[in-house]
């Protein structure tokens, strides 16, 4: 696992892990120098399972972020873009409003708490391995509830008068921070999304920005 970027932190991450992609997204959006460190989910077994990197994060999974020399690393992406948000608020991800800032962490935990979990890497792969489902049926469990809870977030978006360019206004927050790499998985999954303009429309803003451009899969330094 070689470092890659310099900076003071480090972001233990991989290219296509979700939960890595807020991360990155956050960090860039403040403009916050860090090193990437590459952690490989499939090879050998899963470089997240081994006794030298559950030694930093036990829960054997990405992301991790270690700033400076800290004794202790950051788990869990949401906890962690708090952490960035209440240490370096400026820009902020989240509103001033108190009510707005409760609807931003919905949109943001309907992704990270309904849709993700579902469709985790461990969960797939304990479908194949332990269910014995095919890779047919594996993927249409995964198309199922992503389309469904994306479907939801849909209608929220679409009938709130908060949004803006992005999920909320016109300046991108958490909820932007974690709905772009669902939106990534959808797509390389082959979700149906037809049905979502909003979502697509706050999608294709968002990938107009450097801060989402440089954190997406394809750009980072183990993208296969």
């Amino acid at each position: 696992m070689d470092v890659i970027r310099s900076g003071s932190m480090k972001l233990y991450s991989y290219f296509r892990s979700s939960a890595s992609y807020r991360v990155r997204i956050a960090l860039n959006l403040k403009g916050l120098p860090y090193e990437v460190v590459p952690v490989h989910l499939l090879k050998d077994g899963g470089e997240q399972l081994t006794p030298a990197f559950r030694a930093l994060n036990p829960d054997g999974l990405v992301p991790a972020l270690v700033e400076d020399d800290a004794s202790h690393a950051l788990t869990q992406s949401l906890a962690i873009i708090d952490y960035l948000e209440e240490k370096y608020p400026h820009p902020a991800l989240l509103p001033a409003d108190l009510t707005d800032r409760a609807w931003v962490r919905s949109i943001a935990l309907s992704i990270a708490c309904d849709i993700h979990p579902l469709n985790n890497l461990r969960v797939l792969r304990y479908l194949v391995q332990e269910m014995k489902l095919t890779e047919e049926d594996k993927n249409r469990w995964y198309r199922h509830w992503c389309e469904q809870g994306l479907a939801s977030i849909e209608t929220s978006l679409a009938q709130d008068a908060r949004v803006g360019r992005y999920c909320y206004g016109d300046s991108p927050t958490l909820a932007d921070c974690c709905l772009i790499p669902q939106i990534a998985n959808a797509e390389r999954m082959q979700c149906d999304l037809t049905s979502m303009p909003t979502i697509l429309r706050i999608h294709s803003q968002c990938m107009q920005l450097d801060a989402f451009i440089n954190a997406s899969p394809a750009k980072q330094p183990d993208a296969e």
